[in-house]
């Protein structure tokens, strides 16, 4: 399951999101597996990720995004992109 939402400054401030590391990706295409769930914030570009069996789902700047534990999918990375992310 992918749920994505846009964050309030409230939440990403009480949740400490921008303490948490930071990754970056250049424009790809890749298949992926979580092995535990990952929330993330986005800072910046354009991603298409496509659970297995599923719908295509788009995020971008601004989205905040948790990646369900087992979730196994290909992303499309359409323009850069950076984000904060945590797992567990």
């Amino acid at each position: 399951m992918i749920h994505v939402e846009k964050a309030t400054e409230e939440k990403l401030a009480r949740l400490n999101v921008r303490s948490w590391p930071v990754w970056t990706k250049e424009v790809s295409e890749f298949p992926w597996k979580y092995d535990e769930a990952e929330t993330c914030y986005i800072l910046e570009g354009d991603v298409e990720v496509i659970p297995a069996g599923g719908q295509a789902v788009r995020i971008g700047k601004g989205d905040f995004v948790v990646f369900s534990s087992g979730l196994e999918c290909i992303w499309k990375v359409h323009s850069p992109v950076r984000k904060h992310y945590k797992f567990g």
